[in-house]
């Protein structure tokens, strides 16, 4: 075992695994902390907590957990992935979870490197850029749990820590690894515990790579998977089972949005003019959340046997959003819709479903656990950093996408590419 990822979300550590996979690493995929005497054989295992969005204490205590277990596996290097778009607020949980993992760790200094240029987040003067918007401009300043505000890095990190942020600006990186190695050398003996590193395009990922191969811990997007791999895996043969064992398998299919993002809404709108659609109604959630589910239920079967599988989704515009939460209140309304694509999964389940395809982290989390699911085989990628995963004990792929991530035919290429 090389290296261990700390995921704050079950979409993010599919695509930080899909990444690893695809550059040359044998990957596994683990769902929450596993027992302590719960063994992995691979060259890289991602551990999927849901600590984006809990309180800063749990996710802590979660994050420590899982680095222990992850130490027993044998890793040499950590890796806290969290999103691009770097979701966290004032209190957390980014800084506090980097805070206590460098502490276990002995670490003194660790980069933030969110970047991930193939889904156009890029990083220029320390400035969080979301396809070529600011991301304090971009659609995730309307998000309902970790609204962005604020596009610099150093001071989003720097509101939420112990220490102090540096940058290494894109100059630095253009001069290749050794310059960007000095930089870290500088910033260290000033006192600068996390490190901003400016990312305009792969190449740059690559030269973080080669510049922290050494470094213990390690923070930011799955991006610097793609170098952080290469480096692992310099001169060993690409590991093509690993993608091979987690190709989709099953036919009956079901697609579960939960996520309000822009491209959500956006793969929502294009596929209710391609195949059954319902939307999901709250006060039905609420009110009467067990005949609801079942209602549903039966809806999907009466409609999953055509070109494309039905879709339920809880997907809205920021504007509707807010009315809901405003009505309902934001917990409220947001716990009854999880709790619904819970029970939704198990009874699809039992009725021969075996595909799902997820949109949003945090129902992609509770579809994961409501199956049972302990751990993935990482397969073939839909769209960059969504990859097709198969439980290593059910019969049952899922495709796990983030939010913003995936074009506007996300939904029906999943199936179509991906056909039995």
């Amino acid at each position: 075992m090389r290296l261990g990822v700390i995921a704050d979300d079950f979409t993010g550590a599919t695509d930080i695994a899909s990444f690893l996979v695809e550059n040359g690493m044998s990957t596994v995929q683990v769902t929450g902390i596993p027992k302590t005497d719960y063994q992995v054989q691979a060259d890289a295992v991602v551990v999927s907590l849901k600590s984006r969005s809990c309180s800063a204490g749990k996710a802590v205590a979660d994050s420590l957990a899982a680095l222990t277990w992850l130490q027993n596996q044998g890793c040499t290097q950590f890796y806290f992935k969290y999103c691009s778009t770097f979701d966290s607020t004032a209190q957390g949980n980014i800084g506090p979870v980097t805070d206590a993992l460098m502490d276990a760790l002995g670490q003194q200094q660790t980069i933030l490197c969110p970047a991930l240029p193939i889904n156009g987040r890029t990083v220029y003067q320390g400035y969080l850029f979301v396809m070529g918007q600011l991301l304090s401009e971009s659609g995730m300043r309307h998000h309902p749990v970790t609204p962005m505000t604020d596009s610099n890095l150093l001071r989003l990190m720097d509101t939420q820590s112990r220490g102090r942020s540096g940058l290494i600006n894109s100059s630095v990186m253009d001069q290749g690894a050794d310059a960007v190695k000095s930089h870290l050398h500088s910033l260290k003996d000033e006192g600068i515990r996390y490190v901003v590193l400016d990312t305009l395009n792969e190449s740059h990922l690559l030269t973080q790579a080669e510049a922290v191969r050494d470094m213990v811990l390690v923070t930011g997007g799955s991006g610097l998977a793609i170098g952080l791999a290469r480096q692992w895996m310099n001169g060993v043969p690409h590991h093509l089972p690993a993608t091979q064992a987690g190709a989709p398998q099953g036919k009956l299919c079901v697609v579960l949005s939960g996520s309000c993002s822009a491209m959500t809404n956006r793969q929502v709108a294009r596929y209710v003019q391609q195949a059954p659609a319902r939307s999901i109604d709250i006060t039905r959630c609420l009110n009467e959340p067990e005949s609801y589910a079942k209602a549903l239920c039966t809806w999907v079967m009466e409609n999953i046997s055509g070109p494309l599988a039905p879709l339920l989704y809880a997907t809205s515009a920021p504007e509707v959003l807010q009315s809901i939460q405003q009505q309902w209140g934001a917990t409220a309304s947001s716990e009854a819709v999880e709790h619904l694509f819970g029970t939704l999964a198990r009874s699809l389940q039992q009725q021969g479903v075996q595909r799902f395809i997820v949109a949003g982290g945090e129902t992609s989390g509770i579809v994961a656990q409501s199956l049972g699911i302990q751990a993935f085989h990482i397969g073939p990628a839909i769209s960059p950093g969504v990859p097709w995963v198969k439980s290593t004990d059910h019969p049952i792929s899922l495709a796990l996408k983030s939010g913003n991530f995936g074009d506007e035919n996300f939904f029906a290429r999943a199936q179509t590419e991906f056909a039995v």
